[in-house]
């Protein structure tokens, strides 16, 4: 599933290290929400620095003032002003003392400490990869969840605390973005958005120029050559002068040329060439995931529903852990999520201060997740699973202790020879797509077998418990 943003614990049976290099703010909302408070101290910063030039100009303006005044007198009568000997006096110290002292302040530098600041915090920004990782999980979200462009620029996604818009500016970006990755689909859709809003009389930066020319490139690569003309004739309209226009506009007539000549050559007639261009559809580029489209419908709430015969043999339940001590007295609330395979819920598992807890200890320690390579064994990142995680282990917190206690006493498993606890943190667009999550195991151990168990406690924090159990005689 791709999520927006989510914290997740997890329990695996395959022991990966817990140390990973400290890298890609875009995959963990855990350490985006520190750039924040990043930027709202270099906010502070600048209007410290706002201020203090607002203070040297307005001394500059009341020396300007004044002098203004004095001038205008003087120069009326010079020698009867000079007449006067403290005039005359005074004219000699502001000459020689004073115009200094006025040069000194107009050429100091009131931006040292903003500047300063800046360099300390530059460190900690995000660099190329993130935005350009930001900008492909917004790509991802919206093929997931069938957004249009003109939805996205808009901010109007369901469920959404704060909304906000994207700007042409923005949309251009986005459209650049997926044209460096040769994604010509997604660079005309968010090239077409940004001519829209433009076309729409939204003042920007950018130009319909370069929009143009990278949306008409685009419709080209994707085999719109009539399309492609059009568009460049629209540039060349606005700049005649274009030179990649008007190279581009002689290499598509050429093309279109050949074309012609080759329709006829094969005695293909106008409609029969129409029809198969409209068998050429368009669409985000193809994958190796050949569970693509049920994935994404599954994201969307659109997978197997559950039929109302089916439904009837679900329950909830208050669930004593198999008349465990603990919880004869105090049964957890338990919820039927699927019937087969068996998914069951556990309801308030775990308080809001020990979430507080298990975050706090996680953050420091998050870590962009990894796989391993089926070749090679060597753990590494991958574009379809974006998140950063960290590792707990019970005898540093009793916190951790507890949830792991809680985990064996309320399944019957013996979590001694399971991993860590894993905290999985997903960013914007973070996703894990589906996977076999299992590990090989030796003959003595027999056959590994996935057995997932889902603890919730609230709406927006839930804990997934997967945990790898070992087949053999004695299960």
């Amino acid at each position: 599933m791709v999520f927006t943003m989510s914290w997740y614990l997890l329990i695996f049976g395959v022991l990966l290290p817990s140390c990973y290099a400290h890298t890609d703010f875009f995959t963990s909302i855990g350490h985006m929400t520190d750039l924040i408070n990043t930027e709202k101290d270099l906010v502070t910063s600048l209007k410290d620095y706002i201020k203090a030039e607002e203070s040297k100009l307005e001394q500059i303006k009341k020396w300007a003032e004044k002098l203004d005044k004095l001038t205008e007198t003087a120069t009326k009568d010079p020698e009867g002003f000079l007449g006067h000997p403290v005039n005359a006096f005074k004219l000699m110290k502001r000459l020689n003392t004073e115009w200094s002292e006025l040069e000194n302040l107009v050429l100091k530098d009131m931006s040292d400490g903003f500047i300063s600041n800046m360099t300390i915090q530059r460190q900690y920004f995000p660099n190329d990869e993130d935005q350009t990782g930001a900008a492909k999980a917004l790509l991802r979200l919206q093929d997931t969840y069938n957004l249009d462009t003109d939805t996205l620029s808009k901010g109007n996604l369901p469920g959404v605390k704060h909304k906000t818009f994207l700007t042409a500016e923005d949309c251009f970006e986005l459209g650049k973005i997926a044209y460096t990755e040769s994604d010509y689909y997604h660079t005309e859709l968010w090239m077409e958005q940004a001519l829209k809003q433009l076309d729409d009389g939204e003042v920007s930066s950018i130009d319909k120029v370069s929009v143009l020319d990278y949306l008409s490139y685009a419709v080209y690569q994707q085999g719109g050559l009539d399309k492609a003309m059009t568009l460049t004739k629209q540039l060349l309209e606005l700049d005649p002068e274009h030179q990649r226009a008007n190279g581009n506009m002689k290499y598509f007539e050429y093309i279109m040329t050949k074309e012609k000549e080759a329709n006829k050559s094969f005695a293909k007639t106008n409609d029969e060439a129409e029809e198969e261009s409209k068998t050429q559809k368009k669409g985000p580029s193809k994958d190796y995931l050949p569970e693509r489209q049920k994935y994404e419908r599954l994201c969307r709430g659109e997978g197997v529903k559950m039929t109302p015969r089916r439904q009837r043999k679900l329950f909830c339940r208050y669930y004593n852990g198999n008349r465990h001590p603990k919880y004869i007295l105090g049964p957890v609330k338990q919820e039927d999520e699927w019937d087969s395979p068996r998914i069951v819920r556990f309801h308030e598992i775990i308080s809001d201060e020990e979430i507080e807890t298990v975050k706090e200890l996680a953050k420091p320690r998050l870590r962009r997740a990894t796989i391993s390579n089926p070749i090679t064994g060597v753990l590494e990142t991958a574009h379809y699973r974006i998140s950063k995680s960290a590792w707990l282990s019970g005898y540093e917190n009793p916190v951790v202790a507890r949830i792991n206690s809680r985990i064996q006493d309320l399944t019957g498993l013996d979590v001694s020879t399971a991993e860590e606890l894993q905290v999985a943190n997903y960013g914007v667009g973070g996703q894990y797509e589906p996977h076999y999550d299992f590990a090989r195991a030796s003959k003595e151990m027999g056959e590994q077998k996935p057995v997932l168990f889902s603890l919730w406690h609230n709406d927006w924090f839930s804990v997934h418990i997967k945990i790898q159990i070992v087949k053999s005689s004695n299960l």
